[in-house]
């Protein structure tokens, strides 16, 4: 068994690494786990805990896939939360809307479920997940730094593939291994 996900994987900048550092500093008195900078991506599809038997088929139907979409680029914008005021779970940046990402993770959810692997549900959210929450003491100072950066740009990325990617989970944060890539419209 093999736990894994496709996702894009997201290269930040300068201005990106500025912004994150930032937010860390003004938050380092509170328990998050920060992202690793070479971890961040954009999840499309988690499969969790997966035969490595289904491995061929996943990638012969993500090949489909990206022969189906062009590549495009994504205006990483916003930072926010998933949880409550009172009880904020994750952090993460957010992103205008884009039709063309919003395509592709429909298209990946809809392929892969035809070819038999279960939709969780849950709907495509389009975010870059940056930090996992523990514990905040402070929730006034946490939600003020959230809003001094709500609408903050933050990077431009172009996207022409995405991967599929192993998650190996280690006491010191997961290890991210591509066991295939997928380039769009080729």
């Amino acid at each position: 068994m093999k736990r894994l996900f496709a996702a894009i994987k997201v290269h930040p900048d300068e201005h990106f690494l500025m912004l994150y550092n930032d937010l860390k500093d003004s938050l380092r008195r509170e328990k998050i786990k920060w992202v690793e900078e070479e971890n961040i991506h954009i999840t499309l599809k988690f499969f969790g805990e997966t035969p490595e038997s289904s491995i061929d088929l996943i990638c012969e139907t993500l090949e489909d896939v990206a022969l189906e979409h062009n590549p495009f680029e994504i205006r990483l914008q916003n930072t926010g939360m998933f949880g409550s005021r009172y009880n904020p779970r994750v952090i993460w940046f957010g992103m205008e809307q884009n039709p063309a990402l919003e395509s592709l993770a429909e298209n990946v959810i809809k392929q892969l479920e035809k070819a038999g692997f279960e939709h969780d549900g849950q709907r495509f959210r389009a975010h870059l997940t940056v930090g996992r929450i523990k514990f905040i003491n402070d929730k006034r100072n946490f939600q003020k730094t959230l809003d001094r950066m709500k609408d903050t740009f933050i990077q431009t990325v172009a996207v022409d593939e995405f991967n599929l990617y192993e998650s190996v989970l280690r006491p010191q944060g997961p290890e991210y291994t591509v066991i295939e890539r997928f380039r769009l419209g080729e």
